[in-house]
């Protein structure tokens, strides 16, 4: 295994490892004291323990331990290591958390536990997806469930098992929890979006100008940023033109704006995401 791919190795592991500590605090802190369900193993484990007062980091692991071991058989080691490194660190933190810090030492009302859960639980989940690892439980056993029903995609089973723990949680608690749970669901959900993006957010941008010459050194010159130019043609009009590719950071898109304006205030202008933007000014490629 080379130097490179050793460090990024690494590097996903203690990233994996402070996703799981943020996402397990939101659930111990937050849902667990709170009665919030969520979906997933931490929802069957916040059901289990108010009502059979069964320990959380327990129910974690009994659910995990037989999905890994399947997984281990199906894929293989390799594929599933970083979720087993994950799910064990999450048991392991659970446990002492409980053996030492009292769930309900953050106290708040509903409202509150509900959306603070849900960002920081969102933090949690982003850091472990852009180490390329899950922690196990609905996803892992989505996955599974897709590969032996090739018809049924690995989304649309994890909705199903979500919601049918979020309606296991309907009926233990009633619709009041269970619409403070959706509320911390939907903010983890958009944590997740926010946060898999950061700290590099990136903007594709179209531009089509008469002008594009100028307006194309303007931006090499004033923004030090790469322009590409595309052929192009009006339908309507059958008339040829070219259209310019920028990529820039979201905090350089009113500059851009600016530069653009400053030569034509007529450019019809395409402002896009960009979700990953990788090669020469933006991030590397790793070569495995």
């Amino acid at each position: 295994m080379g130097k490179l791919k050793t460090k990024k190795l690494l590097l996903e592991y203690a990233m994996t490892a402070i996703g799981v500590v943020v996402m397990t605090a939101a659930i111990y802190f937050f849902f667990i004291p709170n009665s919030l369900v969520v979906g997933g193993v931490s929802g069957l484990a916040t059901i289990f323990y108010h009502q059979f007062n069964f320990p959380v980091w327990a129910t974690t692991a009994l659910i995990n331990a037989p999905l890994l071991i399947i997984a281990l058989k199906v894929v293989g080691f390799q594929y599933i290591s970083k979720t087993i490194f994950a799910a064990a660190l999450m048991s392991l933190v659970l446990f002492l958390l409980e053996g030492f810090v009292p769930a309900d030492i953050l106290e708040a009302d509903l409202f509150l536990a509900s959306l603070f859960g849900g960002v920081v639980c969102g933090i949690g989940v982003a850091i472990v997806l852009r180490a390329d690892a899950t922690t196990g439980g609905s996803t892992l056993a989505a996955d599974l469930i897709s590969r032996v029903f090739k018809r049924l995609s690995t989304p649309r089973v994890l909705l199903v098992l979500d919601w049918a723990v979020i309606f296991a949680g309907l009926a233990v608690f009633g619709v009041q929890l269970t619409m403070y749970a959706l509320i911390s669901l939907f903010v983890a959900i958009m944590a997740i979006e926010y946060f898999m993006k950061w700290p590099k957010f990136t903007k594709g941008v179209f531009i089509i100008s008469a002008k594009y010459d100028q307006i194309g050194q303007a931006l090499l010159d004033k923004m030090d940023r790469g322009v590409t130019s595309l052929a192009g043609k009006g339908f309507y009009t059958k008339e040829e033109k070219s259209v310019l590719l920028c990529v820039v950071y979201n905090r350089q898109i009113a500059r851009l704006k600016e530069v653009v304006s400053e030569i034509d205030k007529d450019a019809f202008v395409i402002v896009t995401d960009a979700r990953e933007v990788l090669g020469e000014g933006f991030s590397k490629i790793i070569r495995e």
